[in-house]
């Protein structure tokens, strides 16, 4: 039986390697890895035009929206905070098409930290613009506890409170439609947040890619084994 087919979305900036120094559409390794060692291929996504998402998602089995820039506080109807970053407009644009895209279709789909927010802003809601306490130093991946909501999704895959690889300065503030908190931070930020039953739909605030618990990745790519076949 073949290995379900992930659609990973990946950054658009300047970059050098070898000899080169340009505008590159690149994904950070521990990604892909991660889809590998969850059983699935990863394929990576560039930033591409809106109305082809549901053409593109439709020969996915499941996606991942990744990490990156702060979500432009304008999708969520609010001003810039000084302590925003920059936009990643083309990321923003393409990202909230493949997730309308993946919910209309019913395929699964994961988002992971700015993937999360981005899920909760293409359902409506808004996001705080900073909060301290969740990046421990610029470039540095921290740890800290992370508790499931009982009966949640996230709660089926990892029960026990859990602690993950974080960095992140921005969070859910009011909930998407249709979204339920399925994970909190001990000091109440909404570390995670799902869609009902029947589809598979999971956002987590923190980056999984950088540990080595395979278990939300893992429910991805299971859940796009059962889609496709």
């Amino acid at each position: 039986m073949s290995k379900p087919l992930i659609g990973v979305t990946t950054y658009l900036d300047q970059a050098r390697w070898g000899v080169w120094d340009m505008r590159a559409a690149l994904l950070p390794a521990p990604y892909p890895r991660l889809v590998q060692e969850s059983g699935g291929i990863a394929v990576m996504l560039p930033p591409d035009a809106p109305e082809a998402a549901a053409a593109v998602v439709a020969r996915l089995d499941g996606l991942v929206i990744a990490g990156g820039a702060d979500v432009e506080p304008v999708r969520y109807g609010a001003e810039p905070d000084s302590r925003t970053g920059p936009p990643a407009r083309e990321r923003d644009a393409w990202e909230l098409a493949l997730i309308e895209a993946a919910i209309a279709s019913g395929t699964p789909l994961l988002g992971i930290c700015r993937g999360m927010q981005l899920l909760n802003v293409a359902r409506g809601g808004t996001l705080i613009q900073h909060l301290d306490g969740h990046v421990e130093a610029v470039g540095v991946i921290g740890r800290h506890a992370v508790k499931p909501v009982p009966g949640s999704r996230y709660a089926s895959l990892v029960p026990e409170l859990a602690e993950v690889p974080t960095y992140h300065h921005q969070a859910v503030d009011r909930l998407g439609s249709g979204l339920a908190v399925s994970a909190h931070a001990e000091d109440g930020t909404v570390e995670a947040v799902e869609l009902a039953d029947p589809d598979w739909v999971l956002g987590v605030q923190w980056h999984p890619e950088m540990g080595d618990d395979l278990r939300v990745m893992r429910g991805l790519v299971e859940a796009a084994g059962v889609r496709r076949d």
